[in-house]
């Protein structure tokens, strides 16, 4: 039982779990767009997700937590290390107009982590892009839109229309609301300079804001030219589910509340897509 426990840990520490979120939702917008399986690019999205989230987290938390993470360091470092490496050997797979547009968003997620920014515009000394008051939130929701919606299909030739920036839109927006419970549940720990949503909304607030987000969100399908049946009978399992995971949220969660149930719902999005057999997977 222990063992599990373990390997339960990694999967969660080490961002595998994160990964299949970007891969489901990347995957997701192959399969609403009709275009065939793109193998190396769904590789390239885990690899470089593990290694940009592991970038993130162990950058900064290594040298403030080394006595507790140095068992579970050593691991992470060594799978994110070959993760970044087959990342580099799926990227030689990928069109060059992604591998530049990819750049654009590795650069966004360096800047994040590493410390640049002039020391005394921050009063609590930052130098990062992830601790500028209000930025963090709508930042992950940027990357995350780029890599799953136009990454796939700029890779894929698939041309940019009114549809595609509605499900860029749609999918900015579904970000930010799974990142509500994350806030939520970080409120106990997170600076106030960081100035994030339930800090300057409160607990409650931010619930009904991230409910009318996904009333935007339903609304916005409306208007796509092509609504698949199953598609829709999905989406709208998935935003039941995720407002009632928001609405269920607070500070005092479950340790796996947000890092395992909220960040794999886009895992869910994509099972239940197949089990309704709307897209053929193999």
């Amino acid at each position: 039982m222990q063992v599990l426990k373990q390997l339960f840990n990694f999967y969660i520490n080490s961002s595998i779990h994160v990964a299949l979120a970007v891969v489901s939702l990347t995957w997701i917008t192959l399969a609403e767009y009709g275009i065939s399986q793109d193998w190396f690019l769904l590789f390239f999205v885990f690899f470089a997700s593990v290694s940009g989230y592991n970038f993130v987290k162990y950058y900064s938390m290594a040298k403030f937590h080394r006595k507790s993470l140095a068992n579970w360091l050593k691991a992470i470092q060594v799978f994110s290390f070959l993760s970044f490496m087959a990342m580099c050997y799926c990227a030689f797979k990928l069109k060059l107009n992604s591998l530049i547009f990819i750049s654009g968003l590795g650069l966004l997620t360096f800047f994040y982590a590493m410390p640049f920014l002039p020391k005394n515009k921050f009063c609590d000394g930052s130098m990062t892009l992830r601790n500028i008051g209000g930025l963090k939130v709508y930042m992950i929701a940027l990357v995350w839109t780029g890599v799953t919606v136009f990454l796939p299909l700029v890779n894929n030739g698939y041309a940019i229309n009114a549809d595609v920036l509605l499900t860029a839109l749609q999918r900015f927006i579904f970000i930010i609301i799974l990142m509500l419970p994350f806030e939520i549940r970080d409120l106990r720990y997170d600076s106030s300079t960081l100035a994030t949503i339930p800090q300057k909304l409160g607990v409650k607030q931010t619930k009904l804001f991230g409910v009318l987000l996904m009333g935007l969100f339903s609304f916005l399908e409306y208007f796509k030219n092509e609504l698949n049946p199953n598609y829709a009978l999905v989406l709208v399992m998935v935003l039941i589910i995720t407002v009632i995971l928001l609405l269920f949220s607070k500070i005092e969660q479950g340790k796996y509340y947000s890092s395992f149930w909220v960040e794999g719902l886009p895992i869910l999005w994509a099972l239940l897509l197949l089990m309704a057999g709307w897209f053929r997977f193999l």
